[in-house]
């Protein structure tokens, strides 16, 4: 996986997988761009990860120590366009997380991470252009760039199966390397 961007948008979907994985910082950490959330995205996820959050309250810790820390960075709307955009995206998709992600990475040229499926077949007919990495791309790029051990590359990968309730699709570009590592 390669990333030339300066920024890289997390939708929810990426960021309960990372919070779930238990290592949040370090997945961020290890992308050579600056990690961003949209206002949207972070209003809804502390929300989501409220309800998931056991009782150390460990996925909410996390993301809080991320932005405190400086390596999750928020992003609101910072023109109309991009509000316009946003509009128009949710008409289309019918959320706000991943039309607000996007909006924000088309008009900034940011990338994207997503794993929802319609947005990305959307995203790749409206912008195409746009890069759009996954959970897994990250994951696989995290676990390469640490020198992560396999047994806890699995219990990640378990975790964000179990905790984050994701699997990848049947067709998805790197479904062989999460079957491999679930052996």
């Amino acid at each position: 996986m390669e990333i030339k961007h300066s920024h890289v948008v997390l939708d929810a979907c990426c960021v309960l997988n990372f919070c779930a994985s238990g290592h949040l910082i370090e997945i961020i950490q290890s992308l050579p761009s600056q990690v961003v959330v949209a206002e949207v995205v972070r209003e809804r996820e502390l929300l989501t990860l409220q309800r998931l959050a056991d009782e150390s309250n460990e996925d909410i810790n996390q993301f809080e120590a991320a932005v405190e820390k400086g390596l999750l960075s928020v992003a609101d709307f910072n023109s109309g366009s991009e509000e316009e955009t946003f509009v128009n995206y949710v008409f289309e998709l019918g959320d706000d997380g991943e039309s607000a992600t996007c909006a924000i990475a088309v008009h900034r040229e940011w990338a994207i991470a997503t794993d929802d499926k319609k947005a990305i077949s959307f995203f790749q007919r409206e912008a195409p252009n746009l890069k759009i990495l996954s959970t897994l791309a990250i994951v696989k790029y995290w676990s390469e760039v640490a020198n992560v051990p396999s047994a806890t590359l699995r219990s990640v990968l378990t975790a964000i199966r179990i905790r984050g309730r994701y699997m990848p699709h049947r067709h998805h570009p790197l479904l062989g390397w999460w079957e491999d590592m679930m052996r």
